[in-house]
């Protein structure tokens, strides 16, 4: 873990130990072997040659004890143990209270690791059990659920800023409004996506504030800081109060429904067949492919 992370403290995270507790025991590890597999420094960690001959001698025999460990635990009666899910943090929004919280109270027992990425990863790679993305995005190799329906974004602001503003009518009206921007994780500023009558538009957006976590473009359009785009389930209860308006509706399209999605696995835990299991229910679909 130490070696896929690249740092002490990610590694203990991930793995819900002390970072001192770790780094300890990868010094004892070194002396006993008479090595150092890491070069450290302040900022990262890196391994030595000696390091990487070490960590993929022995990557083939921790596979076999993990199987060892899935196979024992598919026996279980009861599902237990924890699950680890990556996410979009939109998707992760989602699937929370729909999903999440409902299969926790079915099966107490489990615990759910979720981690939110802007970008896409490898979960297998990843240490992943489960992913979460949109349809589209979900890698072909991978057996995928679908989570609902379409979804969709929508532009918003206060009654009090579009009293003062005005309304934008079209995509092109948002050049005289000062709009919140989402920076993505590559550091390119999101383009705002429209689409009517077959006619695709993406806007550059202006404005004061730019975020690299869209969760906080709420809190700045309900301040009257100017319009935000985001997804319509963050913002739902905002619109059906009247604190947040919603406009530019024709122009907002449908984005590709949610799916949970996880690589074949021969021997799934029983933690994790009953989860696969509840999202299929929970979800409304079918699918021929087996979890097993």
């Amino acid at each position: 873990m130490v070696a896929r992370r690249g740092k002490f403290r990610a590694a203990a995270l991930e793995l819900g130990v002390s970072t001192t507790a770790l780094s300890n025991a990868v010094g004892k590890l070194e002396r006993s072997l008479g090595v150092r597999l890491f070069n450290r420094t302040t900022r990262s960690v890196s391994l030595t040659e000696a390091g990487q001959r070490f960590v993929a001698q022995v990557a083939p025999a921790v596979q076999d004890i993990h199987e060892a460990m899935e196979v024992a635990r598919s026996q279980q009666a009861v599902p237990s143990g924890t699950l680890r899910i990556n996410a979009f943090p939109t998707a992760a929004r989602e699937i929370f209270t729909s999903l999440v919280l409902p299969f926790l109270r079915v099966h107490p027992q489990v615990h759910i690791d979720i981690v939110t990425e802007g970008r896409l990863v490898d979960i297998v790679a990843g240490g992943f059990d489960l992913g979460v993305r949109s349809a589209d995005l979900v890698p072909a190799d991978m057996i995928a659920i679908p989570l609902g329906g379409g979804r969709r974004s929508v532009v918003v602001g206060t009654p009090t800023y579009l009293e003062a503003h005005g309304t934008p009518v079209i995509p092109q009206d948002l050049a005289g409004h000062s709009c919140i921007r989402v920076r993505l994780p590559d550091g390119a500023i999101y383009r705002w996506p429209f689409e009517k009558d077959g006619q695709s538009v993406h806007v550059d957006v202006q404005g004061a504030i730019t975020l690299d976590e869209a969760s906080l473009a709420r809190t700045a359009v309900l301040a009257s800081m100017g319009l935000a785009l985001a997804m319509e389930s963050d913002v739902r209860h905002d619109i059906e109060a009247g604190r947040l308006v919603r406009v530019l509706e024709d122009w907002t399209p449908t984005r590709a429904p949610l799916s949970l999605y996880y690589p074949s696995r021969r021997n799934p835990t029983a933690a994790f067949k009953a989860f696969v299991d509840f999202a299929r229910r929970q979800g409304g679909a079918t699918t021929s492919s087996s979890v097993a």
